[in-house]
């Protein structure tokens, strides 16, 4: 009996099939279905905070009319400040719950394979370790910032609308919202952002998977805890801040460098954005070099660990 190729390609070894036989299969693509429907909190808890926070929102509007009549007496910026505040918080809280899925993805991705022995199964598939490791890595780096973009504008548009039908009942112009906070300058900026959180943060997120594929058991302590005796040993030693100031500026510094943030620390146009000053910054493509270098520790290892 003759078998196609297409249909059973022939093996590589550690799990590699023939690029020409797997082509058509996409298993890319079909690995981060996998990882998505195995990993349902990544859409589920930004979803579960998002509906949250509109509940939340709906209920702050009781006395929406009186308090807009006195924040329309006051001048742009003041307007600005009081009318985006709920959106921005909103945002906000997004952002961050966005943040804390990847990070807890990132941690147990390939930890979650070897504990529970899948691994030998998913080995058996003729799909790379390096497809198998990039297409987790694409969930924190991709995936989850393009779901939060897609809730936060969603949430803000039903915010606006119930908003204005707020307004409208009370014989007020709805239109006094979107003249203090634009939806589609905020959502730009809210893009741009996220992709900044993205490339600041992916050396961490591909040091995670790295750990995650190499330790046997309290991964949060082995992802943490070499990051934290490294700071100690030089204040110890040295008496020198520098190194806790440097995993502080890997956490938040993309933020900013990528924005010209006003005196009240806020970002509220467009012309805030400093993309030329980001690319600039010496510690972007450091980060995104030590991005590349774990992610191929992570893929060697993964080929030679077995399950737990």
């Amino acid at each position: 009996m003759t078998t196609h190729p297409d249909v059973m390609p022939e093996r590589l070894g550690s799990g590699e099939a023939r690029p020409d036989a797997t082509a058509a299969t996409r298993p890319f693509y079909w690995s981060v279905r996998r990882e998505l429907w195995e990993n349902r909190s990544v859409y589920l808890a930004p979803l579960a905070v998002a509906a949250m926070a509109l509940i939340g929102f709906a209920i702050s509007t009781i006395g929406l009319a009186g308090r807009r009549r006195e924040v329309l007496l006051l001048d742009a910026a003041e307007q600005r400040a009081q009318i985006g505040m709920p959106y921005d918080m909103v945002a906000m809280v997004l952002i961050v719950t966005g943040l804390i899925v990847a990070v807890f993805y990132s941690i147990d991705a390939l930890h979650g394979e070897r504990r529970d022995r899948s691994i030998l199964f998913w080995k058996s598939l003729p799909v790379s370790d390096r497809t198998t490791v990039l297409s987790k890595a694409f969930i924190p780096l991709v995936v989850i910032p393009s779901i939060v973009f897609a809730l936060i504008v969603t949430v803000h548009l039903l915010m606006l609308l119930w908003t204005g039908l707020v307004l409208v009942a009370h014989g007020m112009s709805p239109l006094s919202t979107l003249g203090a906070w634009n939806p589609l300058e905020q959502s730009a900026i809210l893009l741009y952002g996220l992709v900044v959180l993205m490339l600041w943060h992916a050396p961490l997120y591909a040091w995670f998977l790295l750990v995650s594929g190499w330790a046997r058991r309290a991964i949060v302590l082995w992802a943490v805890l070499p990051l934290v005796a490294f700071s100690a040993l030089f204040r110890v030693a040295w008496g020198s801040t520098d190194v806790c100031a440097l995993l502080l500026y890997r956490v938040v510094g993309g933020i900013e460098e990528a924005f010209a943030f006003t005196t009240g620390g806020t970002v509220t146009s467009v012309s805030q954005l400093t993309p030329g000053r980001f690319l600039a910054t010496p510690g972007l493509w450091v980060g995104l070099v030590l991005a590349v270098v774990f992610l191929a520790a992570a893929i060697r290892v993964r080929r030679n660990r077995e399950p737990i």
